[in-house]
């Protein structure tokens, strides 16, 4: 079996940029900055045959180039039980149209729709006990955070592999934009 999920990969000047927040904080176990992207529809795992039908299904995906925007930081989980921590990536009119369109493809491929809502990001950390003062300060601290606009030229099938060291990622297809 593959896990999978369908991704844009980040220049390294913008991995590097945000490694540079991603310090500071106790109780947090932090994303290597090779792994940071954002993800637009996380599958899971499949067979080798359903992933040649994804392959085939994005690969056939026509979309335009687009400027992508990351801004601020957040938290997803509740107000006393936050579990990642992440800088936000700035919705756009063809950024939602790529998601919509990878979620079509994945549809012909027969993989069921996701039941969340898309919320564009850059994970950078998963919380394991940090203490809620720190979260609250360290949000405080990071949430201009504005980095140069980038442009979007591709996306990628990305196999992910779990380990105790946390994950890795390696890019099965590339799917290069208009």
């Amino acid at each position: 079996m593959l896990r999978l999920f369908v991704g844009i990969d980040l220049p390294p000047e913008t991995k590097l940029a945000l490694s540079t927040i991603a310090l500071g904080l106790p109780g947090v176990k932090w994303v290597d900055p090779g792994n940071y992207h954002v993800t637009l529809r996380f599958i899971g795992e499949v067979d080798e045959g359903r992933a040649a039908d994804i392959d085939a299904e994005l690969a056939g995906i026509r979309a335009r180039r687009f400027p992508l925007g990351i801004a601020g930081v957040d938290l997803f989980g509740t107000e006393d039980k936050p579990r990642i921590l992440y800088a936000g990536v700035e919705r756009s009119t063809a950024l939602v149209d790529l998601r919509d369109k990878v979620g079509a493809a994945l549809g012909r491929a027969g993989v069921p729709p996701e039941g969340r809502v898309f919320t564009p990001h850059v994970t950078l950390a998963n919380i394991r006990a940090g203490r809620l003062a720190d979260l609250g300060h360290y949000l405080e601290t990071h949430n201009l955070l504005r980095l140069p606009e980038i442009t979007v030229d591709r996306f990628q099938l990305v196999q992910s592999y779990l380990t105790k060291a946390g994950s890795i990622y390696e890019t099965a297809s590339d799917y290069p934009l208009a």
